[in-house]
């Protein structure tokens, strides 16, 4: 049977026999999900990848954002917001993180949150997108 054959075997079967299904396939406990049709997902992705090869490094730090600069922006770059009066000033650093208030951080959304002390969006509060509060 191949990968794919397998991961279309998953369909129709209970939840119950989808956790022997994972068990099976040496993927050792199931997860504690209770819809069928999402540990169906998992097994099946699972199965796929193991005989196919999983997201390649490169790729799965793109989908977490890592890599890309300040959302889309270069190294050196400038972002600046007036807050309450305030001028604050972030600097996009080479590797993907952020220079700020003398401290670097992974993120422009922490930042926000210390300039203002309530949750934001980092790329809306800085204007680097439409969303966000406003």
């Amino acid at each position: 049977m191949t990968p794919d054959e397998a991961a279309r075997s998953l369909e129709g079967l209970s939840l119950q026999e989808l956790r022997e299904a994972w068990r099976n396939h040496g993927f050792g406990a199931p997860p504690r999900l209770r819809a069928p049709d999402l540990l169906r997902r998992c097994l099946a992705w699972l199965i796929q990848t193991k005989a196919y090869g999983g997201i390649s490094p490169e790729l799965r730090r793109q989908l977490r954002g890592e890599g890309r600069l300040g959302d889309g922006l270069e190294t050196g770059a400038r972002i600046v917001r007036e807050w309450a009066g305030v001028r604050h000033e972030v600097e996009v650093m080479e590797g993907g993180g952020y220079l700020y208030a003398g401290r670097r951080w992974t993120s422009l959304s922490p930042i926000a949150f210390e300039i203002t002390g309530t949750k934001w969006n980092g790329p809306a509060f800085f204007g680097l997108r439409r969303s966000g509060k406003q």
